[in-house]
């Protein structure tokens, strides 16, 4: 069991959502706002300047991986990476717990993703440096939870609502994909959440986290019809089919066309408030129905916000894990290239 954070980050691994209280969340949150002009590049900050950052992702990975490396480096502090287990010692047999140990001697900090549930924990077990989970297997990915539920935050200001009380949609695969694993365990830390569960038949939530969810007061509908996740709600989150993780008899399992969420759908069934989620990547081969790229030019749709306010979360979790949250704002610098305006300004 990993250990609760109760606002003692210095020096913790980030394993688990179920670390978290809601006061950890807040945080959180208050140290990313202070980290948004850096992530926006309006100013230069290096309070990490001469830190190292090992990032191992031993699964395929694009956002996460790059999302880690430029938030380490945002922060003044330099990331080395290794991808694969084809070019690791664990091709060799190399042991989790002497890989681990190698590592710690070399990093102030690592972020690892990894195939199998649990190994990241097992991983962190062996080292006293701050290991920062990056997803493993079906389990959890606690950082992208965080900056979900930051990315429904800032979503619902605009709106003048709030996280307690909102109804939202967990559409997908719900049984593999480890993005809705995490939020929902997040977003049971606030009040009186309805989760509208939208999968097929093959790919429900799992019963205990459903049952964490009731148990901490909150409202759980299961459905797989896919208009379920449109009519009233504040957040409809959508998945892929985690096609790497189905197992034997599964391989087949695939979403039908009236699954996919797309203008039309969307335009017919969800409010004018209601916003659209996804953790990406989204699968845009034919024949997938996915989250369609039709929806790109509606301003409902937070993906690409939600992606960029993964940079503050994890500058965040990375200034709080090495201690440092302090000394964000000193000795500032302007930035010297060029930003586009249309970013810099959003």
């Amino acid at each position: 069991m990993t250990d609760k954070i109760n606002g003692n980050f210095a020096g913790s691994h980030i394993i688990s959502v179920d670390q978290f209280s809601i006061d950890d969340v807040h945080q959180v949150f208050a140290v990313a706002e202070r980290m948004e002009p850096y992530a926006k590049r309006q100013k230069v900050t290096s309070v990490l300047n001469g830190a190292v950052l090992s990032s191992l992702f031993f699964e395929p990975s694009t956002r996460t991986r790059i999302s880690f490396g430029a938030s380490f480096a945002r922060l003044g502090g330099q990331a080395l990476e290794t991808v694969g287990f084809e070019f690791s010692s664990f091709a060799k047999g190399e042991s989790v717990f002497d890989t681990a140990r190698v590592m710690a001697g070399y990093a102030d900090v690592i972020a690892m993703r990894h195939p199998t549930t649990g190994a990241v924990g097992e991983f962190a077990s062996a080292i006293n440096v701050p290991v920062l989970n990056a997803g493993d297997g079906e389990g959890e990915h606690p950082t992208q939870a965080l900056l979900d539920a930051y990315t429904i935050q800032k979503e619902f200001s605009i709106h003048n609502k709030s996280i307690d009380g909102a109804v939202i949609a967990l559409y997908g695969d719900l049984k593999y994909g480890r993005t809705v694993h995490s939020l929902i365990r997040i977003l049971s830390l606030y009040k009186n959440i309805t989760f509208v569960m939208v999968s097929p038949e093959q790919l429900t939530m799992p019963h205990y986290l459903m049952d964490m969810a009731t148990a901490r007061g909150h409202t759980v509908v299961q459905s797989n019809n896919p208009k379920d996740a449109l009519y009233d709600v504040d957040v409809v989150y959508a998945t892929r089919v985690q096609k790497e993780r189905l197992q034997d008899g599964e391989q087949n399992i695939s979403y039908s066309e009236n699954f996919q969420i797309n203008a039309e759908l969307f335009n017919q069934h969800a409010k004018e408030s209601t916003i659209i989620m996804h953790p990406l990547p989204r699968d845009s081969r034919q024949g997938a129905y996915d989250l369609s790229c039709d929806l790109n030019t509606d301003p409902r749709l937070a993906i690409f916000r939600q992606t960029d306010n993964g940079i503050p979360i994890r500058m965040a979790l990375f200034a709080l894990t090495l201690g440092v949250d302090d000394k964000i704002g000193r000795n500032d610098s302007p930035v010297t290239w060029y930003v586009p305006k249309t970013y810099a300004d959003r």
